[in-house]
C-alpha cells in the first residue's frame, strides 16, 4: 500500500494498518524498556486484571520517567510515520501508554474514544499501536470503521465504569450489544507492523485467550491543528499543568516537537 492509499485509508476509516514500518532493533529495544518499566511501575500504572486471570498490565507517560521511551519518541520513525499519515508538516509528541495482556487475561479493553480524556483539540490528533509481539486478528485492538467522524462521548473509568465527572458528554452507545450494526475492522499483526488512528475514533480490545503475551505501545501525537484544551470538568491526560493556555500550539518541554517535514 503506498503512501496515498494509506492516509486515504486513515481518513476514510479512522484507522490504517502499515506493515513492516519499525526496524527489528526498535522493536529489542522495547521489548528491554517494557521489562525494565513494568518492574518500576510509575504513579498511574493499573492492573486491569481481576482475580483468577491472567495479568493486564498498563502505565502512562512513561518517557516522562524512562529515558528509553523518550528516546524511541524522538529518534524512531514514529513521529514522522504519524506526520505522514495525518498530513501535517510538524509533529508534537503528546504522551506514550504501555498496555500488556499477558496469556489468560479475560478483561476486554472497554470501547472508548481517546480524545475526551485528553486535553487537547484538533483532526490532526492520531496513535500509533505497536506491537511487540505477534498479535492474532482475534487478540487486536477493535475499531468502528468511519466513527473517527462522530461527535465526543464521556470518557469513563475503565476500572469501575464510571463516568468522569463534569464534562457534559452524553454517554457513548454500547457498541458491544449492536456490533452487527457497525464496520468493526481488526488486523493480525507482526512486530515491526503498526496501527496509526485517528482520536476520536471509538475502539476497544477483546481478551487474550491466545498462549501468547500481547504487549504493545501506544504513542500519541498532534499535529498542526491541535491546540491545549482546557477542558471542563475531569480530564486524563496530562496528569501535570504543562504551562500551556487554553488555545496555545502544544510546544513545551512536556509536549516536544519530535519532527518537521
Amino acid at each position: 500500500m503506498n503512501l496515498e492509499k494509506q492516509i486515504n485509508t486513515y481518513e476514510s476509516d479512522g484507522v490504517v494498518c502499515l506493515r513492516q514500518t519499525f526496524p527489528q532493533h526498535w522493536i529489542e529495544f522495547l521489548r528491554e524498556a517494557t521489562e525494565t518499566a513494568m518492574a518500576d511501575p510509575g504513579p498511574y500504572a493499573e492492573e486491569y486484571a481481576k482475580p483468577g486471570g491472567g495479568r493486564f498490565f498498563g502505565d502512562l507517560e512513561l518517557a516522562q520517567r524512562h529515558q528509553a521511551f523518550m528516546r524511541f519518541a524522538l529518534e524512531s520513525p514514529a513521529a514522522e510515520v504519524a506526520g505522514r499519515i495525518m498530513g501535517s508538516s510538524r509533529v508534537n509528541f503528546f504522551y506514550d501508554q504501555l498496555l500488556v495482556k499477558e496469556p489468560g487475561a479475560n478483561e476486554r479493553t472497554p470501547w472508548h474514544q481517546d480524545q475526551p480524556y485528553w486535553a487537547v483539540v484538533g483532526r490532526q490528533v492520531c496513535s500509533i499501536w505497536l506491537p511487540l509481539d505477534p498479535v492474532t486478528q482475534e487478540t487486536c485492538v477493535e475499531y468502528v470503521a468511519g466513527s473517527h467522524a462522530w461527535p465526543e462521548f464521556s470518557p469513563y473509568h475503565f476500572a469501575d465504569g464510571t463516568a468522569y465527572e463534569g464534562t457534559g458528554l452524553p454517554q457513548l452507545p454500547d457498541i458491544e450489544a449492536e456490533r452487527e450494526r457497525h464496520r468493526i475492522v481488526s488486523f493480525a499483526m507482526e512486530p515491526g507492523d503498526c496501527l496509526v488512528f485517528q482520536a476520536m475514533i471509538v475502539h476497544g480490545a477483546p481478551p487474550n485467550h491466545s498462549p501468547n503475551r500481547r504487549r504493545a505501545l501506544a504513542t500519541r501525537w498532534a499535529g498542526d491543528d491541535a491546540r491545549y484544551c482546557v477542558r471542563p470538568g475531569e480530564v486524563g491526560i496530562p496528569t501535570q499543568d504543562p504551562g500551556l493556555r487554553h488555545g496555545d500550539l502544544m510546544d513545551c518541554e512536556r509536549f516536544p516537537v519530535a519532527w518537521r517535514a
